[in-house]
């Protein structure tokens, strides 16, 4: 038993890095939500593939926002009102973000294949060390996640089964009286709960994806550093010497590439993610201060009040890391044995730093940098929206 888990030990310390590897579950995902139609093309079975994605994406993507919309302040009480409100602007956005990224997924593989190129290039033990730390991080993107998702889930339920009488888990309208027939009533709170459920994963990857492929991009910039910063310390020859900062110079821009094709593929996502949070921090906070009372729907409005920003801060901290990271390459140069190389060697160096005093910061939607300083800017705006409905109150 010990040398079975001394040899899986050793086969996992030994394994090649795959960065391609902490997006399966995303593709899998992606493949039930019956969106990776036109990406595999070796399905045997895309006829009943093609009908399951349509029944299911018009079903839940589109009709479940609708029926929350349908519903929009047409109910009497003023906290089902902003409770439904909150849940129609979270789906309606969800299905959009999904929607794009649908419209991605080719983007994605090449996505992937770039890491594939960065990969083949991590070698020493130092290299390899540092791309298994990722996993902790990818794994703690995950888990932010989840503390998001799963507290808000289980108050928004706890806030509808301790209420008097039949009511649905968000306000919404149905094409048939729910209220007066048991079936019917079931049939509405199934659809709901179920709905949710798909909503939650389109979600989850929508919001997982950004943060996870930037701590990506950070993560290969600091192999990048680690493995410039080690050149000429080996008993490797001038000439080597020279061709190994040739190859850094390509993983330069390898890396300004990959830079280049996530922010293709989550500008417009955190652009409206960054829009809705700041709408439901609003939201939450009026709620809190005026239109609930019970203590599970305090409950609920303080879980969902505390999730709202930290759906966005994973991707705007690693959106400020890369940048960080990117800014730091050309003290990785000078950190090498350079004194002592070639003129060749010299000016390849030259051009590594004059590129890395380049400034990079993804954009979402071409308008709004993904950083940090964004965060921030996203929960003062919630602020001074709530401040001017104040005033409006």
């Amino acid at each position: 038993m010990t040398i079975r888990k001394v040899n899986a030990a050793a086969a996992t310390h030994n394994a090649e890095p795959n960065s391609c590897g902490f997006f399966k579950l995303h593709w899998l995902c992606w493949k039930i939500l019956g969106i990776t139609l036109d990406i595999d093309k070796l399905n045997i079975h895309r006829n009943t593939y093609l009908l399951y994605s349509i029944v299911l994406n018009i079903v839940v993507t589109i009709c479940y926002p609708l029926h929350l919309a349908l519903q929009l302040f047409r109910s009497e009480l003023m906290a089902d009102n902003i409770k439904n409100f909150a849940i129609c602007v979270t789906c309606v956005a969800c299905s959009i973000k999904f929607s794009i990224y649908s419209t991605k997924l080719p983007v994605i593989r090449q996505f992937e294949q770039i890491l594939k190129r960065l990969d083949e290039r991590i070698k020493t033990d130092v290299e390899m060390n540092y791309f298994r730390q990722l996993r902790n991080r990818l794994r703690n993107v995950g888990l932010v996640f989840l503390s998001v998702y799963l507290p808000v889930g289980i108050t928004a339920e706890l806030s509808v089964m301790f209420r008097e009488g039949r009511s649905l888990l968000y306000p919404a309208w149905f094409p048939f009286n729910w209220k007066e027939s048991t079936v019917l009533f079931y049939v509405a709170n199934i659809y709901q709960v179920v709905g949710i459920f798909i909503l939650l994963l389109e979600n989850y990857l929508d919001d997982t994806f950004p943060p996870m492929a930037l701590c990506m991009l950070s993560g290969h910039i600091e192999i990048l550093s680690i493995r410039v910063s080690n050149i000429g310390y080996d008993k490797k020859s001038l000439k080597e010497n020279e061709e190994e900062l040739d190859r850094c110079v390509e993983d330069q821009q390898t890396l300004y590439e990959l830079y280049t094709t996530i922010e293709n593929i989550i500008s417009w996502p955190m652009f409206i993610q960054f829009c809705v949070t700041a709408t439901n921090i609003c939201v939450a906070m009026a709620a809190l201060l005026f239109y609930v009372s019970t203590p599970l729907d305090i409950l609920y409005y303080f879980v969902y009040f505390l999730a709202m920003p930290l759906q966005i801060f994973p991707t705007c901290y690693y959106g400020s890391d890369f940048q960080y990271l990117f800014d730091q390459l050309h003290r990785a140069i000078f950190a090498s044995n350079w004194t002592d190389q070639t003129k060749k060697y010299k000016k390849h160096m030259l051009l590594f730093t004059e590129r890395s005093l380049k400034q990079n910061a993804a954009m979402a939607g071409g308008m709004v940098r993904i950083h940090l300083d964004t965060f921030f800017s996203t929960c003062r705006g919630a602020y001074s929206l709530f401040a001017i409905i104040m005033r409006m109150k």
